[in-house]
């Protein structure tokens, strides 16, 4: 049996978007040295409603957006007996000289975030790479990689799992396994 406890409400979570938009827009100004990477799978729709909002708010339509893939470049790529099938990557422009800002929903081991940066590597080499994550579970970090920009700190044990849902409910959840 697994118990669920709401870390951020709809509201919440429209609030704590916004903040990292008008983060984003404080570092970066008008995006145009700037490009956002959505880490899939799960960071696509959080970086797709970031940029959206960037998008409006500076009503700028050349904000530059990207979805990155890094199944084949995760170190435990061949220790799955089931085959792996990779998301798509849809990146049409150059990395090189750019500002980037690596997006996902969260930030547990590392793990996932030093795969982006390898895959993203033979992409070019930007001036600046940044990460930002909606949920930093701070503990049982596995490498020395931190966020930038950071929409929420929780404290997790190793079983929980942490729930996004930015299509239907808009709520973020922990979930805990009984193992009573």
């Amino acid at each position: 049996m697994s118990k669920q406890r709401l870390i951020l409400d709809s509201e919440q979570l429209d609030i704590v978007l916004n903040r990292l938009m008008l983060e984003l827009i404080e570092n970066h100004g008008d995006f145009s040295n700037s490009a956002l990477i959505g880490l899939q799978p799960r960071g696509i729709s959080l970086a797709r409603l970031l940029h959206e909002r960037l998008v409006k708010r500076l009503g700028l339509s050349n904000i530059l957006f990207g979805e990155l893939d890094s199944t084949f470049y995760r170190d435990d790529f061949r220790r799955s007996h089931k085959p792996l099938i990779p998301n798509s990557i849809k990146l049409d422009f150059i990395v090189e000289r750019k500002n980037v800002i690596l997006i996902d929903d969260v930030l547990y081991t590392g793990r996932s975030v030093r795969s982006a940066l390898n895959a993203l590597a033979d992409f070019g080499r930007p001036n600046q790479t940044e990460l930002l994550t909606l949920i930093d579970r701070r503990f049982n970090r596995e490498l020395p990689i931190q966020p930038d920009y950071v929409g929420t700190e929780v404290d997790t044990r190793a079983n929980d799992k942490v729930m996004v849902d930015l299509e239907k409910e808009n709520k973020v959840w922990i979930i805990t396994e009984n193992n009573e």
